[in-house]
């Protein structure tokens, strides 16, 4: 794999880690606001999407480091990680 595309990679992979992050933040924000129509079930379900979100966000961040780790041992990716 050339550097081009593990520095397109990484950056992709830390994109969909945000978004992962940002919609379980959602998720538990439902969970923890107060709501007098709540039934136990929809909390349990928030819950878990919240819990899958977060657990693959922290997946992506994992790979996304994995990538930029392996730009950083190369010249030609240090040169990719200080251009951009």
């Amino acid at each position: 794999m050339n550097t081009k595309q593990l520095y397109e990679k990484m950056v992709d992979y830390k994109q969909f880690a945000i978004v992962l992050l940002t919609v379980g933040a959602f998720f538990y924000l439902g969970t923890i606001l107060p709501s007098e129509t709540k039934v136990m079930t929809d909390i349990y379900i928030a819950a878990g999407a919240s819990t899958g979100f977060l657990a693959g966000s922290i997946l992506f961040f994992s790979i996304a480091k994995k990538y930029r780790n392996q730009l950083i041992e190369s010249e030609e990716g240090q040169e990719w990680l200080m251009k951009k």
